[in-house]
């Protein structure tokens, strides 16, 4: 008989040990998607940068400036191909001067291309979704402004709270 209830106890052990062990590598693994999620959220934000830097030099000095190839990178027209509605959300994020809401982006996009938009049943929803999609991937920032919520760029030269005195990367 105390044979058994040690060979209960010894099973009893291993589980325990085991949902340990397990518990133990959920967190690693865990604190290393943490890390690789930030990590990613930097990176488009410098690729955010590098592109609405490109955009602005493309703009400033004209488009014959860049390569085809770099034009594709940013995201521009490439021989007459549309550019998306998530492209079409991010570029006027990166040329506005501000925050904007979903309806002066709606607006924006409209002015710009309204065929963008032709295959969206609920425009404002669409909208919305691409926004905080961006704000997911670290290209854009939820504010609140008086008109409620409203998005922004974000670029590596925001300030950062935990760098000492504020100081932007």
């Amino acid at each position: 008989m105390d044979n058994g209830n040690n060979n209960g106890e010894s099973i009893v052990a291993i589980q325990t040990d085991a949902a340990h062990a397990a518990e133990c590598l959920i967190g690693q693994v865990q604190d290393e998607l943490k890390r690789l999620l930030e990590q990613r959220a930097q990176i488009m934000k410098r690729i955010g940068t590098a592109k609405k830097t490109i955009s602005g030099l493309c703009a400033l000095l004209g488009k014959d400036v860049a390569s085809e190839e770099v034009l594709q990178l940013v995201g521009g027209p490439i021989r007459g191909r549309q550019a998306g509605f998530t492209q079409a959300c991010r570029t006027i994020l990166m040329n506005a001067n501000g925050p904007l809401t979903a309806q002066e982006v709606r607006e924006r996009i409209l002015a710009g291309d309204p065929t963008l938009l032709s295959r969206h049943k609920d425009l404002l929803a669409s909208i919305t979704t691409i926004l905080n999609r961006l704000v997911n991937y670290g290209e854009a920032v939820k504010v609140s402004n008086a008109h409620g919520r409203a998005w922004r760029w974000s670029s590596e030269a925001t300030t950062k709270p935990d760098l000492p005195g504020g100081s932007a990367v």
